[in-house]
């Protein structure tokens, strides 16, 4: 199979960019990393939230370029069908496909208020109420997935996109100190021990403070 490429941006701030680089590396797919400059307009307008027409991450292979999250994560389920993106279970893949979609589209004050940041560590971080509500459906949609598969990943023992889409979403309780029930923690334990969780954020660690807005506790 042809090398593909994925063009990604900030390993420390763009939930965006881990979504797509776990969805590659789950899949299987031999591909090459290609990282934005840090003064790139849309990779910066996308980390902070200005842009409503995200550009990254951008994933070409063969004749096809695709630039939105949910159709790299269909793409590759497609191309590497036996990596498992998708559960074998109709009924299963249609509840994947729906709690993916709801964070591709929803979830924008916990965006907003509890952005991205791998090098953070704010403890005791005051979250506001509008936010919590979003909090609280992602511990709905955690709860639900994990006691009817039995876990450890939301789907059963295989991940998902699902898991790819929501990894971001752990990375901000672990920044912003969001205490989770003993099932909930051990799910986000998991996504944060796996090795390619470990190489993205040694990665993030070793990037120069480059988007000032983002360094300031929220």
């Amino acid at each position: 199979m042809a090398k593909a490429t994925l063009t990604i941006s900030s390993k420390n701030y763009s939930s965006w960019s881990l979504r797509g680089w776990l969805l590659a590396k789950f899949s299987g797919l031999d591909f090459e990393e290609i990282v934005t400059a840090p003064d790139d307009p849309s990779a910066r307008a996308e980390i902070l939230l200005l842009s409503s027409s995200i550009l990254v991450p951008c994933l070409r292979h063969e004749d096809a370029t695709i630039w939105d999250t949910l159709a790299i994560a269909e793409y590759l389920n497609e191309i590497m069908p036996d990596a498992g993106l998708l559960p074998a279970d109709r009924i299963q893949r249609a509840h994947c496909r729906s709690i993916c979609g709801e964070i591709h589209s929803g979830f924008t004050t916990l965006r907003a208020s509890l952005p991205v940041n791998l090098k953070g560590h704010f403890p005791g971080f005051k979250i506001w109420s509008r936010a919590q509500a979003d909090i609280d459906r992602v511990w709905f949609i955690w709860r639900d997935c994990l006691e009817k598969s039995g876990g450890p990943f939301l789907f059963g023992e295989k991940r998902t996109m699902a898991d790819a889409m929501y990894a971001p979403v752990v990375t901000r309780f672990m920044t912003y100190d969001v205490k989770l029930e003993p099932r909930l923690k051990a799910y986000a334990d998991t996504i944060m021990a796996m090795d390619e969780m470990q190489e993205w954020i040694a990665a993030a660690r070793e990037e120069p403070a480059e988007i000032e807005e983002l360094e300031v506790e929220y």
